[in-house]
């Protein structure tokens, strides 16, 4: 109301501001959307673990977990739980994928084993002096056995054998006294290529164990280091001093000696040449070379080269170790 001193009034206007509520951001949609997908991948995963079987369970388990190609059950040792699932009761075990030994009865050398020791025949283990690998000799089976490291190492199964339909007939003392020449230089080479510090680091290369034949010396390539340099027949020093280190032993016997070239399926990369002139030529460095350690010529009895007819391990042609020098020291028996 207007006052009366006629002086104009003084209108005062408020007026309130509404100010909404502010933004709180979107990180909560984040977390909640991480949520979310962890309920529905944990959902997904009940689901395929109710539609699988027990067998499945087992096989994808034992997928995770070392196997062992000599032991009936796989190991659960480092693993989450022991190596165990809500799903078994124990050790995880599994016969798939797993080499099965299926060890059968030995039939001993002719002429080599006395006929009352025949029926205690059992496979005999001899270390070759490398680390980690061993040679498994069976009488009668001619067969090495080797567990691997880099690369890739062969299932070892000894091969069933029907029982023989008679008795074999017993073995003469020479024979006898032949066997007994063989194990022991086989376990002096080993001695020397172990007791010397430039060549133990080379005792894997060196394969010992009899056969039929006779006692078998072979070397054998693996990556990185070879006998021969590629497509050539010159030794490398590595193999000339496992040869020269040997070949004092080899000269104390008497019996006769074959020698043995083999190459692995890769063809030769030259032209003019093929395996088979390959791997005569490195069989016959090889004879050059213990004859110069004093080995005589007349105790030689031949001199061949296979190519890769006879690998090592015929299920991997192309493996290093099929690539070796076989040194057999005859059984008179061979000769006869």
């Amino acid at each position: 109301m207007a006052r009366k001193s006629g002086k104009a009034a003084t209108i005062v206007v408020r007026r309130e501001e509404i100010i909404q509520g502010g933004h709180h951001g979107g990180a909560w949609k984040v977390a909640y959307a991480d949520f979310v997908t962890a309920m529905m991948a944990f959902f997904l995963l009940m689901w395929l673990i109710n539609a699988t079987t027990e067998e499945q369970r087992k096989g994808l388990a034992d997928y995770f977990s070392p196997q062992n190609l000599f032991a009936h059950a796989t190991s659960g040792s480092g693993k989450p739980f022991g190596g165990t699932t809500p799903f078994s009761a124990g050790a995880l075990v599994s016969d798939q994928g797993a080499a099965e030994i299926t060890p059968g009865r030995n039939q001993p050398i002719p002429n080599a084993v006395p006929t009352d020791t025949a029926q205690q025949a059992t496979p005999q283990m001899t270390q070759d002096g490398g680390a980690g690998e061993q040679d498994t000799y069976a009488p009668g089976s001619g067969t090495s056995g080797m567990a691997a490291s880099g690369g890739t190492s062969p299932q070892a199964i000894l091969p069933p054998t029907a029982a023989p339909s008679a008795p074999p007939p017993a073995a003469s003392p020479a024979a006898i006294a032949e066997s007994a020449r063989f194990a022991a230089a086989a376990q002096a080479m080993r001695q020397a290529i172990a007791s010397d510090p430039a060549l133990s680091g080379l005792a894997r290369q060196l394969k010992i164990d009899e056969t039929p034949q006779g006692l078998r010396i072979q070397i054998v390539d693996q990556d990185k280091r070879p006998m021969f340099a590629s497509g050539s027949a010159a030794l490398d020093p590595r193999a000339t001093a496992i040869l020269l280190k040997i070949a004092p032993i080899l000269n104390s016997l008497s019996e006769a000696i074959a020698i043995t070239g083999h190459t692995d399926a890769a063809p030769y990369r030259g032209t003019g040449k093929t395996n088979w002139e390959l791997s005569s030529e490195r069989a016959d460095a090889t004879l050059r070379l213990l004859m110069t350690a004093g080995l005589p010529e007349a105790r030689v009895h031949n001199v061949t080269g296979v190519a890769d007819r006879d690998p090592l391990l015929p299920k991997d042609p192309m493996a290093a170790v099929n690539r070796r020098i076989a040194i057999v020291v005859l059984r008179a028996t061979q000769l006869n």
